[in-house]
């Protein structure tokens, strides 16, 4: 298995899906499962379920199917969280304390290990147990904790200031939480979570499935 090519995006997005029903499969004490099974609890296709896993290296067994244990460590070995990944958050508001709040990263290998921020209220002081510096000690301690992720939960208007900041700090990875659209060199890598777009389709569809049952409410 070539792991130097590039995966597609929607079969990488898939995957997390993926390993969390392996999880489950394994706590039940199962040793297989099939790709028929996988296809119908995620309503998918059973031929994209192998093509998708077949990303991994790992193929399913006649009759048998899966692997579940051998996936699980494949998946994880693939999207790089067998090893728990230091990452920086720059922006201790209200956004950037919940994400570090949430204790699930840990699962994905991912562990905030540090908040930054320019509020002077903020700097020294801690959030569920990481602390707050100063964003002017950024580029030195990620320098010298070799940190290349960062997690930006900035404003709109601060977060390219900032996204230049964190490249000159060494980071190559960014998980972008605003809404800006970021100019940076292209060795870095920047995955945006839209979270404006993703609550206009929830509200778009709410409002047609309320119109649907309004309709069915008046017979028409």
């Amino acid at each position: 298995m070539d792991h130097n090519r590039i995966a597609p995006t929607p079969a990488v997005r898939r995957l997390p899906a993926y390993l969390q029903l392996l999880r489950k499969a394994m706590l039940a004490e199962e040793s297989y499962i099939s790709s028929a099974r996988i296809a119908r609890e995620l309503d998918l296709e059973p031929i994209q379920v192998r093509k998708d896993l077949s990303l991994t290296g790992l193929a399913g067994q006649p009759r048998l199917g899966f692997d579940v244990k051998a996936m699980i460590n494949a998946i994880e070995l693939f999207l790089g969280w067998d090893n728990t990944n230091d990452a920086f958050l720059i922006g201790a508001g209200n956004l950037g304390s919940a994400l570090v709040g949430y204790n699930g990263f840990m699962d994905f290998g991912l562990n905030i290990s540090a908040l930054f921020d320019n509020d002077d209220d903020k700097v020294g002081s801690e959030i569920h147990g990481r602390k707050v510096y100063s964003l002017d000690q950024l580029i030195d301690l990620a320098w010298r904790m070799h940190v290349n992720m960062g997690v930006l939960a900035v404003s709109a208007g601060a977060a390219q200031q900032v996204a230049d900041l964190m490249v000159d700090a060494g980071i190559v990875a960014i998980w972008n939480f605003t809404p800006a659209k970021l100019k940076l060199p292209a060795s870095v890598i920047v995955e945006r979570v839209d979270l404006a777009a993703s609550l206009a389709v929830l509200s778009s569809r709410l409002s047609r499935e309320l119109t649907k049952r309004r309709g069915a409410e008046n017979g028409n």
